[in-house]
């Protein structure tokens, strides 16, 4: 039996042996992926806010943003279609496009075919920060994937699929 390499601890495998000491019982693997899976998002989400801040947006209004620009053109959805992709209430919805519309980086206009519907369109300065915003994510996100080999990054890709998949089932 070949032995694998010394793997470097972190906080997780501090708290799985706290769980070993006094329930010896427990299969804790779940606790382990899930643990680092929560820890890595929460740590990504902080760097995520951080590069986002750099273009005065929040990563909610990032969310926005890069929701109408993956829309294609002419970038416009409605607030309906909007609050249903990103999982919001209309209320929550409301705030981010308001503060976005101030900032000149999106326009709400009524629906041609229907009064009471708005259509919310990227401004071009909205598409050209969206674009600077969406590749700096990236950037930060590509140098933490570093730590992994191509290869290691997509067989981990395929491995959360699997398992957002089972996570997803009732």
């Amino acid at each position: 039996m070949s032995e694998r390499p010394q793997q470097r601890r972190d906080p997780v495998d501090a708290i799985i042996e706290q769980w070993a000491r006094v329930r010896p019982d427990l299969d804790t693997t779940a606790m382990e992926v899930f643990g680092r899976i929560n820890r890595i998002a929460h740590a990504m989400g902080e760097r995520a806010t951080k590069v986002y801040a750099t273009f005065g947006i929040s990563r909610g209004e990032f969310d926005v943003l890069a929701t109408l620009r993956r829309s294609g053109e002419p970038y416009t959805l409605s607030p309906r279609q909007l609050s249903a992709t990103l999982m919001l209430t209309t209320g929550g919805m409301t705030g981010r496009l308001d503060k976005l519309e101030r900032a000149g980086l999106l326009r709400r206009s009524p629906d041609p075919h229907d009064r009471r519907a708005l259509h919310v369109t990227l401004t071009d300065e909205g598409l050209a920060l969206v674009d600077e915003a969406v590749e700096a994510g990236l950037a930060v996100q590509t140098q933490a994937l570093s730590a992994l080999g191509a290869e290691q990054a997509e067989a981990l890709a395929g491995l959360l699929r699997d398992l957002l998949s089972g996570a997803d089932r009732p």
